[in-house]
């Protein structure tokens, strides 16, 4: 077999204790908020009788002690089963997965442009060190690093939704227009430009100064220096050397920054009403649906345990001494 895919199976083994302990974290610290599915519903009926309350608890499973609850639920984790909301009435899994979709769409092109453009810029003024490059892509890496998320998201809307009329202000497509094939794509690529844009500007500017530092650091290594008495050009010597090895350290923080951006899109998916998952978190928080919320951070987890994965084969390809074991 491979070693990347022996590699693969050793990560997603010794993975598995790690979700399951965040799994049982989560189940404790969600017991702390105060509250329950039951409340909610009887507080959005108006009233309730201390009979309907117990009769809805117990439907729920509520009236059980936590650790049967927790038991119960580990039971049905084995079998693939999330569990089932109170709130949507369906099944959690069924639920999670159609809005897992749209959180992908809009992280996929964050983590990619991010990653990509902010290394670019990074490597650009580090290479015109203390140039007008280097100072306007410096001074723009802070201001947009400083910027708090969702007053960005907030500003671009009011900008480019509300006074230029270029953007639609929320949602993922516009349902009522009724696209199909291509027409959809490019609707949905529409509204799908202010949210990345907002959520790349953050992760962008935290790229591009550890670019810019970290090849710095590599432009005084002894490497470089021989390579300069071998007669490379400073091209190829970037190429080759310099940049190859500054990238370990901006991949080492993407797979950190995995969770991050999750986090980050529960914010842009609110500011901008985007249908995914960090959307439906925020929803199912005040709803205290819990297995809804438990199913999307292990979803979550498994996200990120992918995507540093997917890091460390990058790694392994970058930095050839690194070896898949």
């Amino acid at each position: 077999m491979h070693p990347g895919v022996l590699y693969g199976l050793r990560r997603v083994a010794h993975a598995a204790p790690t979700i399951l302990f965040i799994v049982c974290l989560n189940f404790a610290l969600l017991q702390l908020a105060p509250g329950d599915a039951a409340d909610v519903l009887a507080g959005e009926a108006g009233s309730a009788t201390p009979e309907y309350m117990a009769q809805l608890r117990q439907n729920f499973g509520l009236d059980q002690p936590k650790y049967i609850q927790l038991l119960v639920y580990l039971k049905q984790m084995l079998s693939f089963d999330l569990g089932f909301s109170h709130r949507y009435g369906m099944p959690v899994t069924d639920l999670i997965m159609s809005r897992l979709w749209p959180t992908l769409i809009l992280m996929v092109p964050v983590f990619i442009i991010a990653v990509g453009a902010g290394a670019l810029a990074g490597s650009i003024a580090a290479r015109n060190l203390n140039s007008w490059k280097d100072n306007l892509i410096s001074t723009a890496s802070i201001l947009a690093y400083a910027t708090p998320v969702f007053w960005a998201g907030l500003m671009l809307i009011v900008l480019f939704s509300v006074k230029l009329g270029w953007f639609p202000v929320s949602g993922m497509e516009q349902v009522t227009a009724f696209h199909v094939g291509t027409a959809r794509i490019l609707d949905i690529a529409h509204h799908l430009i202010l949210p990345v844009l907002t959520l790349t500007m953050f992760y962008l500017a935290l790229y591009a100064r550890l670019m810019r530092a970290s090849v710095l650091e590599q432009s005084s290594m002894d490497y470089v220096v021989t390579a300069r008495a071998k007669g490379l050009t400073e091209r190829q010597i970037a190429r080759r050397h310099v940049m190859r090895n500054a990238l370990l350290p901006v991949v080492t923080m993407a797979g950190v920054q995995a969770g991050a951006v999750l986090g980050g899109s529960v914010v842009v998916e609110t500011v901008f009403a985007w249908p995914g998952l960090g959307l439906l978190a925020y929803e199912s928080l005040f709803a205290r649906d819990l297995n809804l919320l438990l199913g999307i951070f292990f979803v979550s987890a498994c996200l990120v345990v992918a995507v540093n994965l997917i890091v460390d084969l990058v790694y392994s390809m970058l930095d050839p001494r690194i070896e898949l074991r």
